[in-house]
This record gives structure tokens, C-alpha cells and sequence, in this order.
């Protein structure tokens, strides 16, 4: 019998552990350039992110999603076909959530996809995951209330709320003056194995 409150964990034998506490950051600028495009086909490699560093990693192993242009991929499940698309050797997963950001508490229960042959975890496509494109401005914006839950390489949680797709976050982005493939987003992680909580 196991028993989690208030950053303990309690086990039948009375021992205790300490649980680290959740990590929650605004990562600003991270770059996600493409080649092709308009007909062309798409490359580039993918710039792959840790959720346990918080930071951008070369690791062939240890990262957990990795971003080119507007598709993200997870490191886990198998090749999509997509060029230059990293290789996946971990567990990892995802979700997309509706709510506030602050309101998704919990992975507990969810159910997580893996990127497989023809289709990424995260939905790729305008409405269909985290954005919604503007052929009018040729904008991309974020989808309010759209939340994006992991499962990391190595089993833990994190959730991530997209703020932007260019440089500097502009509050109303111009797609001719604005630099795009940059993204900002806020995350939550949990770096403790087997625990779900995201609050």
C-alpha cells in the first residue's frame, strides 16, 4: 500500500520519501525552423526539448518532444515518415486537453497517443491540435484553452500551454514582420516517477 500527500510518499513499511517539487517555467524563443513548404516538401531537423533541463538538448535519447515549424512530435511509439524526423527510444506520449491551464491538475487517467506511421501525437493541421492558422493574415495563433499534456521520455507528466509562434510573443503577430517557428509556452513538469500531479 502506497500513499502520496503533501510532497510525502508513505509505504506500508513506514518509510518516507521526499518528493521533489514541480517545476513550472516560461520557456521564450525557442526556435523551430523548416525548409520547403508551399508545395515543397517539408525538412529540417527538429529542435528537441528536455523537460528535465528545461532546455533544448542534442541528446539522441534524452529528450521528450522536439518542434519543426508547427508539428511536435513525442519521443515515443515510431516513425511518422516525415522527413528528417528524430529517432524515438522512449515512452513518451501526449494529449490534448480543453481547459484552463491552471485547471488541468492531474495526468491521472488520461489516455496518451504516440506519434505512429502518418500522424503525430499531437494532432498536426489548423483546428486540429494547438493552432489555428488565419489564411486572411497568414497567421498562426495558438487555440485559447488548448492544452497539451505529456508523458516524457522516461514515464513522468508535464503539461504545456503555447503563448505564441513568433518571436518575442506579439500580442497581435504580423506575418510579415514577425519572425514565426518561435515559440513561447509556459510548462508545468513533474519530475517524480510515478506521480501524476501537474498542480
Amino acid at each position: 500500500m502506497e500513499i502520496s500527500a503533501n510532497g510525502f510518499r508513505k509505504t506500508s513499511a513506514a518509510t518516507f520519501t521526499v518528493l521533489s517539487n514541480l517545476v513550472s517555467d516560461t520557456v521564450s524563443n525557442l526556435e523551430a525552423p523548416q525548409t520547403g513548404g508551399q508545395g515543397q516538401p517539408i525538412g529540417g531537423p527538429f529542435t528537441k526539448f528536455s523537460f528535465e533541463t528545461g532546455a533544448v538538448t542534442d541528446s539522441e535519447t534524452d529528450w521528450d518532444i522536439a518542434f519543426r515549424g508547427t508539428t511536435i512530435a513525442v519521443n515515443g511509439g515510431t516513425a511518422t515518415g516525415t522527413n528528417e524526423e528524430p529517432t524515438r527510444n522512449g515512452n513518451g506520449g501526449a494529449t490534448v486537453q480543453n481547459g484552463i491551464f491552471s485547471d488541468i491538475t492531474s495526468a491521472d487517467g488520461l489516455s496518451f497517443d504516440q506519434d505512429a506511421a502518418g500522424s503525430f501525437a499531437v494532432p498536426a493541421g489548423s483546428g486540429e491540435g494547438w493552432y489555428n492558422y488565419n489564411p486572411a493574415t497568414f497567421t498562426v495563433t495558438p487555440i485559447p484553452g488548448r492544452i497539451l499534456v505529456f508523458r516524457t521520455h522516461d514515464g513522468k507528466f508535464a503539461k504545456v500551454e503555447i503563448i505564441s509562434y513568433y518571436r518575442d510573443a506579439p500580442a497581435e503577430p504580423d506575418a510579415f514582420l514577425n519572425e514565426s517557428r518561435v515559440y513561447t509556452f509556459n510548462y508545468v513538469y513533474n519530475p517524480n516517477e510515478g506521480e501524476t500531479a501537474l498542480e
